[in-house]
């Protein structure tokens, strides 16, 4: 169930953690306190582990990095062949993107294959060099200093007259540097996934540098880190869902093959599958183990961080989290965070939220969430900001998932209904789908066409078409008529042309207790608006219904 209480949106620099109990729904173990697992390094699936001589895993509390010299450094620094030569540290290469990302990373791998701590230096100035700051980790500070100890000396290190940093920097260029920032980390984990991803080393060292990074009293390094850490945490969720796939296609071949007769099983096919499954089993428990770490370490604290931007962040990727892997992210555990946001007071975070759920494949998971928060959904649409067409199109969620009318007020529904006519046309198409989805609701179509037929009329859309325009008529706004057909353009569009029908509708004759169209308090007439073009040219037809008073 999803608790009613709310964060308060605060710079949680010095938060002790959360207590939320964190668990993916994957069918498979609950996720682990990274300091509890210790187990072997381990291969590619399918393939035979190698055996390490690596060192034994460290927990966030620890020494981060191992340092040591190599090509182009002196004492853990990057150098320079000249002044004219091609950069050579990490960061920037990549703010230059001029090699393509894929060879970036396989070269850093190569380097990480010949010396680990080397490429992990790299690694680390990568990130500090990201934020802003003119220090660089040497290895003299590794081999003494706490991972806390070395953030506050690279602290020290910045210039405390500028507040910009390369994620806030403007211009094209530190644009396109946010790109391959991100880009650089997913292409890190994606190539990484099948070895070095499982070494119990790499991104142990990664996450807890993160996580010190993303705990500072300093914007920069606050910032810079949770975009990494969130793409970070992304990555990881593709992996894991591939090699959920991939146990899934394992699962079916053992029992394709162990349910076949005796003497055409192959025991040594079983076997094989056998040891792959359990491989799959412990590669997927091991990035469990990693999200959990991100999420708990980072995410937590980070989405309800004092600076707007960092909060936005985090409710984007985890709204990623939820479209990519939902069976594993779109439960209450997660969504309960993205609800919160919703009283955030700042509308791009709001908009953010909102975001997650316009994938339709999502709905029928979100009925307790929709019911939780459903009168902070509704009062959204009052608000004139972005969030005000994402919050409208919420509230027409909540109704179709309900899939009843109750599931709304009357009152609710009122507050979206005029909104058809709104001068923001993002707004009235958001009220237009709404609007189709109540008004028609309770179609039958083949009541209607059998109407249709003892009326004589051709279309079955007769009906429809009267309750367009009774609501037309209650709404006393006859003068934007136009602004209602484009408002129902995209969601009626089917039956805004069914010509036809309306025509017949105009000239059909009284029946018996009812009335025609042209008989409910005044007459109406179909015509080709060119006034609808006029007051708003977004009609992608150059014909459109239009209901006027003649």
């Amino acid at each position: 169930m999803i608790t009613s209480e709310l964060p308060v949106l605060q710079d949680s620099s010095n938060e002790s953690g959360a207590t939320d109990a964190v668990s993916l729904s994957m069918s498979m173990s609950e996720i682990e306190d990274p300091e509890a697992k210790g187990r072997k390094k381990r291969g590619r699936p399918g393939k035979q582990a190698q055996v390490s001589t690596k060192k034994p895993r460290r927990s966030p509390t620890d020494k981060t990095v191992s340092m040591s010299r190599g090509r182009g450094k002196a004492n853990g620094v990057a150098q320079h062949n000249g002044d004219n030569a091609d950069p050579v540290t990490l960061f920037e290469v990549v703010k230059v993107g001029k090699s393509a990302m894929q060879c970036v990373v396989d070269d850093w791998i190569e380097s990480y294959k010949q010396d680990r701590d080397m490429a992990l230096l790299d690694l680390i100035n990568f990130f500090i060099q990201c934020s802003g700051c003119k220090g660089t980790v040497r290895i003299e500070m590794f081999r003494n200093m706490q991972n806390a100890e070395i953030i506050r000396k690279m602290t020290e290190e910045f210039d405390e007259d500028s507040g910009d940093y390369p994620l806030t920097m403007p211009g094209p260029m530190w644009k396109k540097f946010r790109y391959n920032f991100c880009e650089f980390i997913a292409v890190l984990i994606r190539q990484c996934q099948y070895s070095i991803i499982y070494d119990e080393y790499m991104m142990d060292t990664v996450i807890s540098l993160l996580t010190g990074l993303s705990d500072s009293q300093v914007r920069a390094f606050r910032h810079t880190s949770t975009l990494a850490a969130m793409k970070l945490m992304t990555a990881l969720v593709n992996v894991a869902l591939n090699l959920s796939i991939h146990q899934d296609n394992t699962q079916r071949q053992y029992e394709a093959e162990r349910n076949k007769i005796a003497g055409k099983r192959a025991n040594e096919k079983l076997e094989l599958l056998l040891q792959k499954r359990k491989e799959l089993q412990e590669n997927q428990d091991e990035i469990e183990n990693m999200m959990n770490s991100i999420f708990k370490g980072i995410f937590v604290h980070r989405y309800r961080d004092a600076i707007a931007e960092i909060r936005a962040i985090c409710i984007e990727e985890i709204g990623v989290w939820m479209k990519m892997y939902s069976d594993a992210f779109l439960n209450d555990s997660y969504l309960k965070y993205v609800g919160w946001t919703l009283h955030d007071r700042g509308a791009s975070q709001v908009l953010k939220a909102l975001q997650t759920f316009n994938n339709r494949e999502l709905f029928p998971k979100l009925e307790l969430f929709t019911n939780r928060f459903k009168d902070r959904i509704v009062s959204m649409i009052w608000i004139r900001s972005t969030s005000r067409c994402g919050g409208i199109r919420l509230v027409t969620l909540h109704f179709y998932s309900k899939g009843s009318e109750d599931a709304l007020s009357n009152e609710d529904c009122e507050n979206v209904y005029h909104l058809v006519y709104s001068a923001h046309r993002p707004v009235a198409v958001a009220a237009g789908e709404f609007l189709h989805r109540k008004l028609f609701s309770r179609h039958d179509p083949q009541a209607e066409e059998a109407l249709a037929k003892r009326r004589g009329r051709s279309s079955p859309n007769g009906n429809l078409i009267r309750m367009l325009v009774l609501f037309f008529l209650e709404s006393e706004l006859h003068e934007h008529a136009a602004y209602l057909v484009d408002s129902l353009w995209e969601s009626s569009q089917e039956l805004l042309k069914d010509w036809e029908c309306m025509t017949e509708l105009l000239l059909e004759e009284p029946v018996q207790g009812e009335e025609v169209a042209g008989g409910i308090d005044t007459s109406f007439t179909i015509q080709r608006p060119g006034s609808s073009l006029m007051c708003r040219s977004t009609v992608s037809s150059p014909w459109a219904v239009c209901i006027v008073e003649t």
